[in-house]
């Protein structure tokens, strides 16, 4: 799950087939350099959604299927992280 607050992104995974196993990652908006998103198309609606944060060489992925509009995501991450 994404959360966008005013200041920040938090990423919450929950993990395990209970899904009481739960992380929090916290990234201020300052501390994103560069985002990407990519999609196969019209008839491929999954999507993938790359964040990297401060010096790090890998970037965050989250993969996302067609019931979220990546665009829309993307959006509020740009009006957030691009300010």
């Amino acid at each position: 799950m994404f959360v966008f607050t005013n200041k920040r992104l938090i990423l919450v995974d929950k993990q395990g087939v209970t899904g009481h196993k739960i992380e929090f990652l916290s990234i201020p908006y300052s501390k994103i350099t560069k985002f990407s998103k990519e999609s196969a198309g019209h008839f491929d609606l999954d999507a993938e959604l790359k964040i990297w944060v401060g010096s790090e060489s890998e970037p965050i992925s989250h993969e996302f299927n067609r019931s979220v509009n990546i665009n829309e995501v993307y959006a509020v991450l740009s009006k957030y992280v691009l300010k």
